[in-house]
Formats: C-alpha cells, sequence, structure tokens
C-alpha cells in the first residue's frame, strides 16, 4: 500500500494534483513565496554580477602589469584613443601656460585639505596637435589658514617633462557641471575633466591628463597611487549571493514539502 491509499477521501485530490516525492507532498503557499523563492534570481544575478567584476579586475591588473614595462610615449600629436594610453608613462616637450592654471579643490594629503594644482603645457612641435595643450597634474598644495590655496609658481621656458597618463572622470554625483559652469568657477575647481578644460579655452586639449613624474622638480607634493585590483574582494562577494540563494532555497523548500501522515494527523 502506497502513501497516498492512506490519505482521506476528501483529500486524496488536493493531493493528486500535487507533486509527490515518496511519502512527500509539494505544497505551494504564497508567503514562503514571496519571502524566499521570489529573491532567488535577485540573489543568483548579484553573484553572477560580482563575478563578471572580478573579471574586470583581472582585466586591469593584467593592463596595469603591461603598460607599467612599455617605454614612455612622447606626446607630440593629438592624442586618438586616450584609454589606451592611460597607465602609460608619457613624455612630453613645451611651456606652461600659467594664465590657465587652475586649482581642484578638496584634495587630501597627509590628513591636511588642500589643492592640486593643474597647469596647462602648450606642446612644441610642428606636426598634428602642434601647440595643443596638455593638462599637467603638478601635485598638491596645502591650504592657508583663511582657506586660500599658498602660492602656486609656474616654471618660465622651455621643458621637457615626464608622467604618467590618467583620464579624470567627473564625481559620481555633479550637481553643477557643464562647459558654462566651468568657466564660471575661475581657478578653484571642484574637479576635473578633459572635456570640463576644453570648453573653457581655445584650440585643442589632448584627452588625457600627464601626473608629474615625483622626481620633476617643477611640481609640489606628489604620491600618485594606481589602482590596487581586488579580485578576491568581488569573488567573496559572490559566494555570499549564491551562499543567500541556496539557503534561500533550501528553507523554501522545506516549508513547502510536508509528509502525508502529518496531514492525515491534522485532519
Amino acid at each position: 500500500m502506497c502513501a497516498a491509499d492512506n490519505i482521506p477521501a476528501q483529500h486524496r485530490q488536493d493531493y493528486s494534483s500535487r507533486m509527490q516525492f515518496g511519502d512527500w507532498f509539494f505544497r505551494f503557499r504564497w508567503v514562503p513565496t514571496l519571502v524566499l523563492a521570489a529573491p532567488i534570481p535577485l540573489f543568483v544575478a548579484l553573484g553572477v554580477w560580482q563575478l563578471d567584476r572580478a573579471d574586470q579586475k583581472r582585466a586591469l591588473s593584467d593592463t596595469l602589469a603591461v603598460r607599467a614595462a612599455l617605454p614612455p610615449v612622447r606626446i607630440e600629436g593629438l592624442v586618438g584613443d586616450a584609454d589606451a594610453l592611460r597607465y602609460r608613462a608619457i613624455e612630453a616637450e613645451g611651456r606652461f601656460v600659467p594664465e590657465h592654471q587652475v586649482l581642484i579643490e578638496g584634495r587630501r594629503e597627509g590628513g591636511k585639505t588642500g589643492f592640486h594644482v593643474i597647469t596647462p603645457l602648450r606642446l612644441k612641435g610642428s606636426g598634428q596637435g602642434s601647440g595643443a595643450l596638455l593638462l599637467v597634474n603638478r601635485g598638491w598644495i596645502p591650504s592657508q589658514p583663511n582657506g586660500e590655496p599658498v602660492p602656486a609658481p609656474v616654471p618660465e621656458g622651455e621643458l621637457t617633462l615626464a608622467g604618467e597618463a590618467d583620464v579624470p572622470s567627473p564625481p559620481a554625483l555633479v550637481l553643477d557641471g557643464g562647459g558654462d559652469a566651468a568657466k564660471a568657477w575661475g581657478v578653484r575647481w571642484p574637479y576635473l575633466t578633459v572635456d570640463l578644460f576644453a570648453a573653457t579655452v581655445d584650440g585643442p586639449v589632448q584627452p588625457v591628463v600627464m601626473l608629474l613624474s615625483p622626481e620633476d622638480p617643477n611640481g609640489f607634493v606628489r604620491h600618485w597611487t594606481r589602482p590596487v585590483p581586488n579580485v578576491g574582494m568581488h569573488l567573496g562577494y559572490a559566494g555570499q549571493w549564491f551562499g543567500f540563494a541556496l539557503i534561500a532555497l533550501i528553507l523554501y523548500l522545506r516549508l513547502s514539502f510536508e509528509r502525508v501522515a502529518q496531514r492525515d494527523l491534522a485532519a
């Protein structure tokens, strides 16, 4: 005699439409389904997303290693692909343009607040892009007690500079941006992008910024840091999300299956 034969007649039709595994029957309930089963696809999707982020960090780590071993690129003509030059060692020759120097506010160094000094270099050369401006981040200067920056003198004459190519991006939340806003900022800017700077000057601007080498005497305090891809962190997060999905699935199945004998006693 099978377990279904022990079911009272009034419940046989109810059980016959349900999934049966030996003495266990699946019983659909709305609350466990909404609380436990429904979030499972979300947990899995978040785990997959973290795995994708880990792959991105691996690719970045490989890119950093490869580009660190490449010889410096001399910036003369206009750069076509800024991302391809990012993190590369670069060199440039020209003259600083002091009237277009800007200071980026809110930059911290050694626990103190100050400014990054951005000075455009008008490139020397006779080819395409001759006379274009290359933005040079010459490092950090502190604020005075009244909040004003200390002086940031600009070297004169022809200079040959070395550094690393960077592509600055705006903050996640921008309340006031665009070319018109940048023109109104004056000398002190809240953040820097090449597009914003290009909107305030005439002529071409290189799409990368040089982070001036700490060994160069034409700058200020410089402790440039490269991103450190943390692949393990994303793998850990992925494991957590997949673990949540597994726990939710186990709890859902436990609450959704019941033995026939237990229902008979309740009946």
